[in-house]
């Protein structure tokens, strides 16, 4: 077959299917009750499970009604508010501690913490020939593909890989989390080498540090970096490790793992969730249109011209024609997100002290402010709207120098930790498989035989 054949045969094939995958008609799933998105119409989410892993608040029902309320998160029943102030009072770096917390349950004291991040340390170190056979020979575009590689790959590795007692679960599961940096910050040295032409830098981990600091150490070709810059990436790795069964990876982790199946499968699974720009992917599309903003609105600090182009991207008249303001609103926060918030006083600290991103902060903010504002004029629609954590998270993944292309692998590397607990949960303390129910709208049609067909 020529190769004009080829793409002539993909094009038969693919207007042959055109007429089938089409979009389903909104008012099809109120027709037959379906709960479109597993959520009612109200946007509250069709209950499927429980958990004592995490907890998501942002509004409460009074008379069957939906009301807005300050969001709040909750690590095993502590705010994360809490956590996190407590780490910066006392300078100290607090994510191997949310690990600890939400592997096990509770919080752990100065011995025991000590202990656990001594073992996260040495589990850093990749299994003989990993990085060479499993990272540096296939390198890919994209690092998400290569975690869920490299994820899947390790179940080879394991001499152990299928049984799903709580030991060796808990075993797994502390091995990826430790390791999961260690194959982002390699996946993207290959990345840099092989698709972008750079110099290839190794650089073993270093188990004494942090996973901030040691994330850092890797990813740099001089392996320098600041306290500060660590502490506030050690902030946003504590404030995306969890976020309830409801999410979509969280809950892909633990669909799959109801079936039965091994730890790799499971995480890999939840890696490939986490990619969408739906989920994890949505903090490089804040990046995207706050670029796009930025070149397009003169006077970053005039609101009536921030405004006017606001209102351009809500009618579908700028950026992507998608008419969403990217970072802004969320499916449980009404008035508030608690990961925002901190986040957003973080930054705030870090661009004050350097003024070179002071006046982009500013503008993020006045996107803030206005936004709720605006889409209530252009859409004429009351709803309740506040940021959301990646309104801020890729400004400071920039102001930290970190490449685009990390993002979504640093969100994976701190969401593994809730995938993990939400899996030792459902595998634990669940027995049945998860198994929905789809309305099947086909009609029964008869059989054709081949020469009968037109």
């Amino acid at each position: 077959m020529t190769e004009e054949e080829r793409r002539a045969l993909e094009e038969r094939l693919q207007h042959a299917a055109q007429d089938l995958y089409q979009p389903l008609p909104k008012d099809i799933f109120d027709h037959y009750n379906v709960k479109r998105g597993l959520r009612y119409k109200d946007g509250t989410g069709v209950m499927a499970g429980l958990t004592s892993v995490g907890e998501v608040s942002g509004y409460y029902i009074e008379d069957g009604e939906k009301k807005p309320m300050e969001g709040h998160l909750r690590y095993r029943g502590y705010d994360i508010t809490d956590i996190v102030d407590n780490c910066v009072r006392e300078d100290r770096f607090g994510f191997e501690e949310v690990i600890y917390l939400l592997l096990f349950g509770k919080l752990p004291n100065r011995e025991t913490l000590d202990g656990f991040t001594k073992v996260i340390g040495v589990n850093r170190i990749l299994p003989d020939g990993f990085a060479e056979d499993m990272i540096l020979r296939a390198p890919s575009s994209n690092i998400m593909n290569k975690l869920a590689r490299c994820v899947l790959a390790s179940y080879s590795y394991d001499p152990n890989p299928d049984e799903i007692t709580l030991g060796n679960i808990l075993r797994q599961s502390i091995q990826l989390i430790a390791r999961m940096p260690v194959m982002a910050a390699y996946g993207y040295q290959a990345k840099s080498h092989y698709h972008d032409g750079r110099s290839l830098y190794l650089h073993t981990p270093q188990k004494e540090l942090s996973t901030s600091e040691n994330f850092l150490y890797m990813i740099r070709p001089d392996n320098k970096y600041t306290h500060e810059e660590a502490r506030i990436l050690d902030t946003l790795l504590m404030i995306h490790a969890e976020h309830g069964g409801g999410n979509n990876s969280a809950f892909t982790a633990r669909v799959v793992s109801s079936s039965d199946t091994d730890t790799y499968s499971a995480i890999a699974a939840a890696i490939g969730s986490l990619k969408g720009p739906k989920h994890g992917g949505a903090n490089a599309k804040v990046m995207g249109m706050m670029d796009d903003i930025e070149k397009n609105v003169s006077n970053w600090e005039d609101k009536d011209e921030v405004a006017a182009y606001l209102a351009k991207i809500i009618e579908k008249k700028a950026f992507d024609k998608a008419g969403l303001v990217y970072g802004m609103g969320h499916a449980i926060y009404t008035l508030s997100d608690p990961r925002a918030i901190l986040l957003k006083k973080q930054a705030g600290a870090m661009a004050a002290r350097h003024p070179e991103h002071e006046k982009e902060y500013k503008l993020y903010n006045l996107v803030e402010e206005l936004t709720p504002e605006v889409f209530a004029r252009v859409k004429k629609n009351d709803k309740v709207m506040c940021a959301n954590v990646d309104l801020y998270s890729g400004f400071v993944y920039k102001m930290l120098n970190i490449p685009p292309e990390l993002y979504t692998p640093l969100f994976a590397i701190s969401r593994i930790v809730g995938w993990c607990a939400h899996r030792l949960e459902e595998t634990i303390g669940n027995s049945r498989i998860i198994r929905p129910a789809y309305k099947s709208i086909s009609k029964a049609q008869k059989y054709k035989t081949l020469d009968d067909r037109g």
